[in-house]
């Protein structure tokens, strides 16, 4: 019975994700801060056959969280791991990063992230088996100005799993980076502004799920917002900063 873990689960890409992989021989434990929601995408993905339990667990407590992922895996090894929960941080107002916000967007973007990835790195390793997806942004490739600090996290996942990528696939396990565009989903509903070719939460999950089967080393989505955003890093400081300037949001007041 693969068991995949996902992250972040509550709803969005994660939620999106658990509702794809759900199906009958499947086990999935889904993490996220809000219970109630994570429990209802459990519910929904054990309508669907699969076996779901829930983990409503802050993943900025390093040692717990360690913890937590070595149990699981001491019960039935991890066959996949998704560590895709994360934050927009940014202004309310689409002004300076405040130090508090940018503090917690990279413990929780960065630092949440890899207190489940490398346990994982860890134990697979050790077996030679199993795969792990690190959720980044095209956001790495063309740094958002008004989200600083969500831009520099996307950026370190993606070295720093292309980098694992590299020691990892000679000992038998997978690691891809996913950089998705603009996604429809209840964090990105808060930002105002310029959102070209966004898509839907089912739509990137579809797209993810088939990069992994694929075993790519990046899954970046849409592929024209993908070059673009590639592309403007050798552009001049000046191009790039009037590429940029209609990208630039404020955040919408949650209902």
């Amino acid at each position: 019975m693969p068991r995949i873990l996902i992250t972040g689960a509550s709803s969005g890409i994660g939620a999106a994700l658990a509702r794809r992989y759900a199906a009958p021989g499947t086990h999935l434990i889904l993490n996220g801060r809000d219970a109630p929601r994570l429990e209802a995408v459990a519910a929904a993905c054990r309508e669907a056959g699969a076996g779901a339990e829930i983990a409503p667990l802050d993943l900025r407590e390093r040692e717990r969280v360690g913890a937590w992922v070595r149990a699981l895996d001491a019960a039935a090894p991890l066959d996949l791991v998704i560590a895709n929960a994360g934050v927009n941080g940014g202004h309310p107002q689409g002004g300076l990063e405040t130090e508090a916000t940018g503090f917690e967007t990279l413990d929780i973007n960065l630092g949440g992230t890899l207190n489940v990835a490398l346990p994982c790195v860890s134990l697979m390793a050790a077996r030679g088996a199993g795969q792990i997806a690190l959720i980044s942004s095209l956001a790495a490739y063309a740094p958002l100005p008004d989200a600083p600090a969500y831009s520099g996290t996307k950026a370190a996942l993606l070295a720093h799993g292309l980098a694992l990528r590299a020691k990892l696939k000679p000992l038998g396990v997978r690691l891809s980076v996913v950089a998705p565009g603009y996604v429809r989903t209840p964090m990105g509903g808060v930002i105002k502004g310029w959102r070209p070719l966004e898509m839907s939460a089912d739509t990137a999950a579809r797209h993810i799920v088939a990069g992994l089967s694929r075993d790519r080393d990046v899954i970046a989505f849409p592929r024209l917002m993908f070059h673009l955003a590639r592309g403007a890093g050798l552009l001049p400081e000046t191009l790039r900063a009037l590429g940029l300037h209609g990208f630039r949001f404020q955040n919408r007041p949650r209902p």
